[in-house]
């Protein structure tokens, strides 16, 4: 071996770097040894080679993924600048989602909401009546529903325009969740679907549900939705149906905190005894 090798222990302690880490480096391609004894298999490394690695330590550090990394480390600077973008990007989505978290539990903790450990909403059942709705319906991810319900509202509200309906703007869901659910945004009105471009009639029927008004962020529907299926389960009561959100505020005009939201989950009506 030349004196500009480096056996990987000692490559690993310039880099800062576990020989574990190198090694998996070099079985995912991200990081291949200069040389490699074939009769030991022991790897070796130039000094030219430390810049790749501590930027592979650092970004690793940041969580940044493997393929990513390889980006960077191929790429030209207009490629590496894109990649690390993207990778910001994540990162404030993973951060806003944690921030989303800790207001929940901040929440539970100064809003004294937990009662025998189970939320304390004003839960009530009532009759809903019959609506028709002009809907714009979705397909996507639990995850996804905020962020696709905020894509459809702007294209119905402009198709609406000029047109006669009744607020407020309703959304709607399936009971169960799955890995994709079946949304939908829309508005009460007898004008015809095909007058709305991209619409569809949803007729909901009158019948039995619980309901309850949830008063703060969308991220924090959650805590009413616990609350109102609990309450149906404990009384023996069952679900059926579609989901409804009332919008009751307009997120445009309303701070997050004072948005005004009804819950409304239709329940089957009781078998006559």
């Amino acid at each position: 071996m030349t004196r500009e090798l480096l056996p990987i222990g000692a490559f690993a302690r310039l880099c800062r770097l576990s020989v574990k880490q190198l090694r998996h480096y070099d079985e995912v391609g991200l990081l291949r040894p200069a040389s490699v004894d074939p009769a030991t298999g022991y790897r070796y490394y130039r000094r030219t080679q430390v810049r790749d690695a501590m930027v592979i330590a650092l970004l690793r550090g940041l969580d940044v993924p493997l393929a990513a990394i390889t980006r960077v480390l191929t790429g030209d600077e207009e490629a590496r600048a894109a990649v690390l973008r993207t990778e910001r990007s994540r990162l404030a989505e993973r951060i806003a989602a944690q921030q989303r978290s800790w207001q929940l539990l901040d929440r539970l903790l100064t809003g004294d909401l937990l009662t025998d450990g189970l939320l304390r909403h004003e839960v009530t059942m009532a009759q809903e009546p019959a609506r028709r709705l002009l809907v714009r319906r979705a397909v996507c991810a639990p995850e996804e529903i905020g962020a696709t319900l905020g894509g459809e509202i702007g294209p119905l509200m402009a198709g609406m325009a000029g047109l006669d309906w009744r607020p407020p703007v309703w959304g709607l869901f399936p009971v169960d969740l799955g890995s994709q659910l079946r949304v939908a945004v829309g508005v009460q009105s007898d004008v015809p679907a095909d007058a709305v471009p991209g619409t569809a009639v949803e007729e909901l029927p009158p019948g039995p549900v619980v309901a309850a008004v949830h008063v703060g962020p969308y991220e924090h529907l959650t805590l009413t939705y616990q609350a109102v299926f609990a309450w149906i389960h404990e009384r023996g009561l069952r679900p059926c149906g579609q989901v409804r959100e009332a919008y009751l505020a307009d997120p445009v005009t309303t701070e997050p905190a004072q948005l005004v939201t009804r819950v409304v989950v239709p329940i089957e009506d009781e078998e006559p005894s």
